[in-house]
């Protein structure tokens, strides 16, 4: 490496690393990996290994963690750790219709701002450092992020555990970086009543439509404006024909608060709704308290921002958000982590979901630049 320049130096002068990015960001995104299909997860995370392999000093390293594929590259014990998931919400096939596009500025394709492009990003960042520091460095991509990490969560802790900082190469959000991230809680929650001809004998029968709908109606409520906390049902099934009392109903719930506090009154809530026909049962099938907040860490906020200013990349800022991430479990580890740092576009989950092309120059640079910072000066207050 050159010892002239830094790591974002030369990440913003090398004339090649652009098409060099969207080649590599070209092959994931066509390598389709909805989160639910652990064959096509497996076969990104193949590709994923090739191009981490181009790109980086030492092989990465495909695993099998609990069933589900995911690549890890670097320090046994890193100083600093980034991380992301290669998985999407996308079915396979979305291909088909929203296909990969490079459109003057803006990259276009299943996953481009959530978050392929975030990883690519973290590549050329590692790959512009020097070996010395980027001795200290490891990266981790887990493929069940979009379904809350039930799988990944305790091997994102083990590998996390020592680090001084981690940088999570989620998407910006509108050009900001994510400080903060409130704790995420979702819920399957099955309703079981008994079923009956809805013409002949009705009153035989106990609906559990009827018990579903006055249930999501308090859950509506449930929310606390102050606490900016909210619960919002998002499903909800039931039925089996038009002329059938419902005997099963199952309604989805989503939850987000800024204090396990906050998640642990409205989990009580949902678990102990009490139903109005007494033989009536409720029960929760799946989910429940999955994600703690993330604090922010101020001393990571303002050193990405002088850096950003020192490099002359833009950085809209910073906020606090309220979707969650892996860096929730980190951060509630104590580990300082920084959210954000990945994409600059819009469209997360969104069928116009788009990725900037100089963004993705620049968000490498900041990437490197506050990597190297960390791994040379050491532990964040």
């Amino acid at each position: 490496m050159d010892d002239v320049t830094s790591p974002a130096e030369r990440v913003l002068s090398d004339p090649q690393l652009t098409d060099r990015m969207l080649s590599s960001l070209q092959a994931l995104v066509l390598t389709e990996s909805p989160s639910s299909d652990v064959q096509a997860c497996t076969r990104c995370a193949h590709v994923l290994v090739e191009q981490m392999n181009a790109w980086l000093p030492s092989p990465a390293e495909l695993l099998t963690h609990r069933g589900r594929p995911a690549v890890r590259w670097g320090a046994a014990q890193p100083r600093v750790l980034l991380i992301g998931h290669f998985d999407t919400v996308w079915p396979e096939g979305t291909l088909e219709r929203l296909p990969w596009q490079v459109d003057g500025d803006r990259l276009r394709g299943p996953g481009v701002f959530d978050m392929k492009a975030g990883i690519v990003q973290g590549l050329a960042a590692v790959a512009a450092m020097d070996p010395g520091d980027a001795a200290h460095v490891g990266m981790l991509f887990t493929s069940d992020e979009e379904i809350g990490s039930g799988t990944s969560r305790d091997l994102i802790e083990s590998v996390a555990r020592h680090a001084h900082a981690v940088f999570v190469l989620e998407p910006s959000v509108e050009g900001e970086l994510k400080s903060s991230r409130k704790g995420t809680s979702w819920y399957q929650v099955l309703i079981t009543g008994r079923a009956a001809h809805a013409g002949l004998e009705p009153e035989k029968g106990i609906n559990a439509l009827t018990e579903a709908a006055r249930f999501i109606t308090a859950a509506t409520g449930w929310g606390d404006a102050h606490e900016a906390t909210t619960v919002t049902p998002t499903t909800a099934r039931a039925g089996v024909t038009d002329n059938t009392v419902p005997d099963r109903a199952i309604i989805g719930v989503d939850a987000r608060a800024w204090s396990f506090a906050e998640q642990q009154r409205v989990d009580d809530l949902v678990r102990g709704w009490a139903l109005e026909n007494p033989e009536a049962q409720l029960s929760v099938i799946a989910g429940g308290i999955n994600r703690p907040a993330m604090a922010a860490s101020t001393e990571l906020v303002e050193r990405a921002l002088a850096i950003a200013a020192t490099h002359q990349v833009a950085v809209a800022g910073h906020r606090a958000v309220g979707g969650g991430s892996d860096g929730n479990f980190t951060a509630a580890l104590g580990i300082p982590t920084l959210d954000g740092l990945g994409a600059v576009g819009d469209g997360a989950h969104a069928e116009h979901e788009w990725a900037s092309v100089e963004g993705m120059r620049e968000r490498a640079a900041l990437v490197a630049a506050l990597t190297e910072d960390v791994v040379r000066k050491g532990h964040l207050v």
